[in-house]
């Protein structure tokens, strides 16, 4: 398993493979999908954690019926840009992972990206209940979606000049 930039990930992915977002919590991990054209993120129902070798296996079978390409894991910065415990037990989540599989992982900035779900499920008007369960799902959506709109940025970047 490698850790990859976003960058890195553009090169590497093949047409029609998607990849999904993780949002890494103390109690669960919530799980998005993209579609295979990597245009659009759908969160996934979440993985309630137990120990780390039960949610790998969990996580990594998922990844296989779904025919994951790379995990983009969300990185909780402090908003100073400051790595705190929680950005630790990411990476140490993700090193642990690179014993269990070869899928690439790529860290992406996850700064208001729970803020984000919570107003979007309070838009639709979930009830507090069902935002509870919904909103690490809906967070790892708003951190693949982050990545997906990179990814097609970088992809526009590399297109030739038709106009030349």
């Amino acid at each position: 398993m490698t850790t990859l930039t976003i960058e890195d990930l553009a090169v590497m992915l093949l047409p029609g493979q998607p990849i999904a977002g993780l949002d890494l919590g103390t109690k669960t991990i919530g799980l998005a999908m993209s579609d295979l054209g990597r245009r659009f993120a759908t969160p996934r129902p979440v993985i309630k954690r137990v120990k780390f070798t039960q949610d790998a296996e969990t996580l990594l079978a998922f990844a296989e019926k779904e025919k994951v390409a790379a995990f983009v894991i969300g990185l909780p910065m402090n908003m100073d840009g400051s790595a705190g415990p929680r950005v630790q037990a990411t990476r140490a989540f993700v090193r642990s992972m690179s014993e269990k599989t070869a899928l690439p992982f790529v860290f992406w900035d996850e700064r208001l990206s729970t803020v984000a779900a919570e107003r979007a499920l309070l838009e639709m008007d979930v009830s507090r209940a069902k935002r509870a369960e919904r909103i690490d799902s809906a967070a790892a959506s708003f951190i693949l979606q982050g990545a997906l709109d990179r990814l097609s940025a970088l992809a526009r970047a590399t297109l030739p000049d038709l106009d030349a």
